[in-house]
């Protein structure tokens, strides 16, 4: 991953004065001399820019001797400290940026180069930990790159250019050195507790409402190995996410960061252990359930679906809350939200037993019927779609006599009626099924099917007579 890191990393820019006054050759020879230091000096303004950075010479951790590598290694986090901004002004400072970025590169390597050099003593934790916070949490120009992100931009092109963070030339491998710290054997997780704390935790989980996917991608990694790592946070952290994902269903709607989260909380929720603690169960009907019903169910779907039915499989009682819950939330109007929901309730099914489903058959059996007659060509073929599931039709077999009679008359209709040639097909292949199933069921709904067709004819007749009689009346009386 380091190497891969390296190679996506741009190259030494070649609009810099360092660059033009001295060439590549000076280039060079600093680089063999050793990094350079920063030390931020304050603003005479008070915006938090940099007016002016100090270099100094500080040689590289390799070319010392191991009794003097790790106040070395503190130096660099200190330097690493320091914050540019890439936003309002790019071109600025681009020497000390790119040393930096070296100096980045180099404290990853010794990280993950480390080996059998021992634990990572407390300081070095604690200073590690305040760099990582320094350009993650305090940095004032991530603010303002937030704030003028466009929300909608006419152009699809500039909208994904304006969401990339234009400081990841240096977080990419902030974000790399807190991974591996997090990741390394060397890294006693006693110590660890005191600075990777909840508060830490807190503006981390924070981070992942960014529009960087880039970003999200590498926090949702992080954050996984906090979870296993430090067993302490644990709680604390299913607690603020669920905190967030309630924000997020009954206030704002907004968030980035909704896929990556659950798609963590997937692995959480994999690894409970049974019987599941009503805590998570309460998760399951307050928050995973709910999260059906927005608007922008599409962006995460997926991650969704795979959490409820890990709860399904774990615990087979859950299914007809479940079911129930998507039924509640089922779109209306929205034909592809309902093929999302079909094909996440034909998964759900598959781990349901025979005595959940008696649970929720009816209601369920309704929906079903009504999106076989859905003009939407798609949700009517994705529901005669469940029929092919081995499971789900021996669900449907075993209760035919309450299944059939709600779903037959939509079928009859689709076969008589319907619009797309395909559905048709799949609706007389259904059709044959069933009637090879159970004969004597097929032939009474059938037979009901029929006389129904031919009393709501004769009511059709009595109301158009009804009002013709009115119509009349009235006709007479104006006169």
């Amino acid at each position: 991953m380091f190497k891969q890191i390296l190679g996506k990393l741009p190259k030494k820019p070649s609009s810099a004065k360092f660059w033009d006054n001295g060439g590549e050759s000076q280039a060079q020879d600093n680089n063999n001399q050793g990094d350079d230091v920063l030390s931020q000096r304050s603003s005479s303004n008070g915006d938090n820019n940099l007016d002016s950075v100090s270099v100094e010479v500080l040689p590289r951790l390799k070319d010392v001797s191991i009794s003097e590598k790790q106040e070395l290694f503190l130096k660099k986090l200190r330097l690493c400290c320091v914050v540019f901004d890439f936003a309002a002004e790019p071109q600025r400072n681009l020497k000390e940026k790119e040393i930096k970025r070296q100096t980045l590169l180099e404290v990853v390597d010794y990280v993950i180069s480390s080996g059998n050099n021992g634990k990572f003593s407390e300081s070095v934790i604690q200073e590690a930990a305040r760099m990582v916070s320094a350009n993650l949490f305090s940095n004032p120009h991530q603010q303002q790159w937030k704030n003028k992100t466009p929300e909608a931009a006419g152009d699809l092109e500039e909208a994904e250019e304006g969401s990339l963070n234009p400081s990841w030339p240096h977080l990419q491998i902030v974000y790399e050195f807190l991974l591996r710290l997090v990741a390394s054997p060397n890294t006693d997780a006693k110590i660890s507790k005191k600075y990777i704390d909840h508060t830490f935790v807190l503006k981390l989980l924070d981070l992942f409402d960014s529009e960087d996917p880039r970003e999200r991608e590498y926090l949702k990694t992080i954050l996984h190995r906090i979870y296993g790592r430090f067993m302490v946070h644990r709680p604390f952290i299913r607690k603020t996410m669920n905190n967030i994902l309630y924000d997020f269903i009954l206030e704002t709607g907004k968030h980035s960061g909704i896929a990556e989260f659950l798609e963590v909380l997937g692995s959480i929720i994999n690894g409970f252990a049974l019987p599941l603690k009503e805590e998570h169960k309460l998760f399951l009907t307050r928050v995973l359930v709910p999260l059906h019903k927005l608007k922008c169910l599409p962006n995460y779907h997926q991650q969704l679906s795979y959490c409820v039915i890990q709860f399904v499989e774990k615990d087979c009682k859950l299914a007809d809350t479940v079911i129930k819950g998507l039924l509640k939330y089922w779109p209306v109007t929205n034909s592809s939200k309902e093929i999302m929901f079909l094909g996440e309730l034909e998964e759900i099914l598959e781990a349901t037993q025979l005595s959940e489903f008696e649970r929720c058959m009816v209601p369920l059996s309704r929906q079903i019927a009504q999106c076989l007659c859905s003009s939407h060509f798609q949700v009517a073929e994705r529901a005669l779609y469940l029929w092919n599931n081995d499971h789900v039709s021996n669900l449907v077999r075993h209760n035919s006599r309450v299944i059939l009679p709600i779903v037959f008359p939509a079928l009859e209709k689709n076969g008589s009626s319907h619009w797309n040639q395909a559905v048709k097909n799949l609706t007389e292949n259904v059709l044959k099924v069933l009637s090879d199933t159970n004969p004597e069921l097929f032939e009474e709904c059938l037979r009901k099917f029929q006389e129904d067709q031919i009393n709501a004819e004769d009511n059709k007749k009595k109301n158009g007579e009804t009002w013709r009689q009115l119509e009349e009346i009235v006709a007479s009386m104006a006169k």
